[in-house]
């Protein structure tokens, strides 16, 4: 899901807020399915979600400046 709509699926707008709240979970949630919009991987984080992408079998579509999830992947 994007960071919008989990803010969407609790009744709010702030995906930033989302945001916010998996920085502060930490690593022990499963941060790497949660995309930013058009199925981008976390900011900064694209490198180390490859990995938990690839155990998932997660469908990735290869783009001139890196990859996203496919759009098949999403919930």
């Amino acid at each position: 899901m994007s960071y919008g709509s989990v803010a969407a699926a609790l009744g709010s707008r702030s995906a930033r807020g989302v945001g916010r709240v998996m920085a502060h979970a930490g690593s022990g949630s499963p941060w790497w399915r949660v995309v930013r919009s058009g199925g981008l991987p976390p900011r900064g984080l694209e490198h180390d979600a490859l990995p938990h992408y690839h155990a998932e079998d997660t469908p990735l579509v290869v783009t001139p400046s890196g990859y996203r999830v496919a759009r098949s992947a999403w919930i």
